[in-house]
């Protein structure tokens, strides 16, 4: 029995990580939203991302690296690191959180049924990609889409978001992001593949591993070990010293779209 059967149903944010592991045909079949059909990409593979955030350090090696690899604006990102200020549950002492923040790349993803010319759909390798010479521009899947993830290129005026570097995937390399993370913290593979590493590493911390916003059904393919369960919604926190700001300087610190 493969991977996504074996993984089952816990409780509180763990049970999107269970709901995650449906097969993409189970999806499609249940109609659970009127995305276009899926196609590229291996229909024999699942690409996910584990983030251990027991190794984040809050570098930004990541999101720097993600930058330069696809040319995004100044002040526009794939994927950024939050870093917030809580209390600490130990101590209740000023504590700083990390959050790499990036495309879930969702089996029930919001921002593909809402694209009025079908600019945006899913691979079969469950990556989800944008065709900017479809794309007019709307933003229907930057406002639909809860994680924040999405945005409108200043310079192609269409949808801009991570592909987990689909382009560097197929040539046989790790995302951007994965390879500059000096703490190893991000962890890229194929579910499919029982001998991946993150299939491993999925089967050995199924039961802590959460999902962002679980409560949004998105089925989101972004797992994270390590979290702070404030941090699966809106968390009460301040932004830290030290964040990644936006063109017009604004911070971009942890928040995501009110759905």
């Amino acid at each position: 029995m493969d991977l996504a059967r074996r993984l089952f149903l816990s409780q509180g944010a763990k049970m999107t990580v269970g709901a995650a592991f449906v097969p993409l045909a189970s999806v499609a079949q249940a109609g659970i939203n009127d995305q276009p059909p899926r196609r590229g990409g291996d229909p024999a593979r699942r690409y996910a991302m584990l983030i251990d955030l027991r190794r984040c350090i809050g570098c930004q090696a990541c999101t720097v690296a993600c930058h330069i690899e696809n040319q995004t604006p100044l002040g526009k990102f794939r994927t950024i690191v939050s870093q917030t200020e809580v209390q600490s549950l130990e101590t209740a002492e000023p504590a700083q959180f990390m959050l790499p923040r990036l495309c879930n790349h969702c089996d029930n993803p919001p921002c593909v049924p809402v694209c009025p010319v079908q600019a945006t759909w899913q691979r079969e390798d469950g990556i989800v990609v944008v065709d900017s010479d479809r794309c007019v521009g709307c933003a229907y899947c930057v406002q639909a889409c809860p994680y924040d993830a999405r945005f409108i290129n200043d310079r192609t005026q269409t949808a801009d978001k991570c592909t987990f570097c689909a382009h560097r995937l197929e040539a046989g390399l790790l995302p951007a992001c994965v390879e500059s993370c000096v703490g190893g913290a991000r962890i890229i593979g194929d579910l499919n593949d029982p001998e991946s590493q993150i299939a491993r590493m999925v089967e050995q911390y199924r039961d802590e591993l959460m999902v962002l916003q679980p409560d949004k059904n998105t089925r989101p393919h972004v797992f994270y070990l390590g979290m702070d369960a404030r941090f699966v919604t809106r968390p009460a926190a301040e932004p830290s010293l030290w964040t990644v700001r936006n063109g017009e300087g604004e911070e971009l610190g942890y928040e995501y779209a009110e759905h």
